[in-house]
């Protein structure tokens, strides 16, 4: 039986990872903060192990006497201090490897993105042989790279790394992208950037689970590797089908690219020059991931892997409905919500 070492196990990406792998007869070991983090993992059949990303001591004592790791935690979000991006991604992406090592996991297998080639450019087709952009002013994406480049490095005979890269995951639990496109359209400050109909590609979260352990299973020691839904798909049309599934209907409101991309820029300038709380209205991130295509080639790891999509957008789309009309019971007798 295969036993695996799991950081943000509790996730949106991690506990959906966790439950594969449980499915698939493995053993399981989850690196936790927090009482309610040790319930998540515990109740998706996961031994929860006390510990954090700052701390390569708690993870090693975690992480010895398993097989394979997977590192799916991460500083996540579009704003934030230099810091708290370094902290949870380089570092903690740092602490991660060195506690494998030690603890004798025979691979790393590295939760990566498309984001750590974002510098503001589209990314149209791209494959693995992209750079990877650790000057990028955003942070995510800047501290990202930074991590996958640590990743790759440290693939030696003792530990075998491997990388794996979805674009924009989605799906049932995601409690991040999903539910901040519905708030920004509930509170009238959703447009789409220059009308929202470029290209990008997307990968539902079993598909990102079914390339991660294809990548521990079959992936080259050293290599990167893309997976997603497969063909790309029209932004708007994927977002507003995306939003249908709760019931929400996206405004039809446009606001051009330049005015976005200057916004982006002019907002971020004031909020670090007066230290300002919260997000500013428009951030480089945000323009980037939600204005420029976005499409990848997985020729890769579909030679490599075998890798082919498990779920369609059309299923994950029909899941999402389900799931929403069973917390909603009475949905189907209420108008969509539509801001105009």
């Amino acid at each position: 039986m295969s036993s695996a070492f799991v950081t943000g196990g509790s996730g949106f990406i991690g506990s959906t990872l966790i439950r594969k792998l449980i499915s698939n007869g493995w053993s399981v070991r989850a690196l936790v903060r927090s009482d309610s983090s040790a319930a998540i993992v515990e109740a998706i059949g996961a031994e929860p192990v006390r510990g954090h990303l700052g701390n390569a001591g708690s993870m090693r004592s975690a992480a010895t006497g398993t097989e394979y790791a997977f590192h799916a935690a991460a500083a996540l979000g579009e704003w934030g201090s230099r810091e708290q991006f370094i902290s949870g991604n380089v570092e903690g992406t740092r602490n991660a490897l060195e506690a494998c090592t030690d603890a004798g996991v025979r691979r790393f297998v590295h939760v990566g993105t498309e984001a750590a080639l974002l510098a503001g450019k589209p990314l149209v087709n791209v494959d693995e042989s992209a750079p990877l952009r650790p000057d990028s002013k955003a942070l995510y994406p800047a501290t990202k790279a930074m991590a996958e480049q640590l990743v790759l490095d440290a693939n030696n005979a003792e530990l075998e790394t491997v990388v794996v890269r979805p674009r924009l995951v989605w799906g049932p639990g995601d409690a991040s992208v999903l539910p901040t496109l519905i708030e920004l359209i509930d509170k009238g400050r959703f447009a789409w950037i220059g009308g929202g109909k470029h290209l990008t590609s997307t990968t539902h979260v079993d598909n990102t689970v079914e390339g991660l352990v294809l990548g521990a299973e079959k992936g080259k020691p050293g290599n990167v590797y893309f997976v997603t839904d497969g063909e790309p798909v029209v932004f708007r049309e994927f977002v507003t089908e995306w939003v249908a599934t709760q019931g929400v209907e996206p405004p039809r409101m446009s606001l051009p690219k330049p005015i976005a991309r200057a916004l982006a820029a002019t907002s971020e300038g004031i909020w670090r020059t007066f230290h300002l709380k919260g997000t500013p209205p428009m951030t480089r991130l945000a323009f980037w991931l939600s204005a420029l295509e976005a499409t990848i080639d997985i020729s890769k790891a579909r030679a490599e892997l075998n890798y082919e999509p498990v779920r369609s957008i059309d299923d994950g789309m029909a899941e999402l409905r389900r799931l929403h009309a069973k917390t909603q019971p009475s949905a189907s007798l209420k108008p969509s919500r539509q801001l105009s």
